[in-house]
C-alpha cells in the first residue's frame, strides 16, 4: 500500500443509527445542534462545526434501493465530536447538565486533552473531546 495518498480534508460525515428519528432529533436539538435535512422515517441531518451528524433509521438505510448503497450499524455505536479547548469542555459539562443528559465518563488523555461521554437515546457513545488528545 502505498505511503502517500491524494489530499484528505478531514472527516466530513458521521453517521449513527436510531431507532426512532423523533426521539433523536428531540436530543440533538435539545443539545443545540441545528437541523439541516429530514426524510421521514430515514434520516435526520445536524451541522457539527463545518461538518455534519448523520443519524439514520438503521432499518430504512439497510434496504437496497436508494441513491446509496444500503449501509447500517446494529448496537451502540460511537462518535467523537471536537470541542477547541478544556473551557469549551467546561460548558459543554455544565450544557449536558442543563439539559439532563448524564455525563458517563471523563477522560484526560497521556498526549494531551480531554474527553467526556454521555449516550444517546439509543445507547450510542458520543464523545466531546479537545484537540491535542492524539498529539495534533
Amino acid at each position: 500500500m502505498a505511503e502517500f495518498h491524494p489530499p484528505i480534508g478531514g472527516v466530513h460525515e458521521a453517521a449513527l443509527y436510531v431507532a426512532d428519528l423523533d426521539r433523536a432529533e428531540r436530543f440533538w436539538r435539545r443539545l443545540g445542534l441545528p437541523l439541516v435535512g429530514r426524510s421521514e422515517g430515514r434520516h435526520v441531518f445536524f451541522r457539527v462545526g463545518r461538518d455534519l451528524l448523520l443519524v439514520f433509521n438503521a432499518e430504512a438505510t439497510s434496504r437496497p434501493g436508494g441513491k446509496v448503497p444500503p449501509h447500517g450499524a446494529s448496537g451502540p455505536g460511537h462518535v467523537a465530536l471536537d470541542v477547541p479547548d478544556a473551557a469549551a469542555l467546561d460548558a459543554w459539562r455544565r450544557h449536558l447538565a442543563e439539559a439532563g443528559v448524564a455525563i458517563e465518563a471523563e477522560t484526560q488523555w497521556p498526549r494531551g486533552g480531554a474527553s467526556i461521554y454521555f449516550r444517546d437515546p439509543d445507547g450510542n457513545s458520543i464523545e466531546l473531546i479537545t484537540r491535542g488528545s492524539w498529539g495534533f
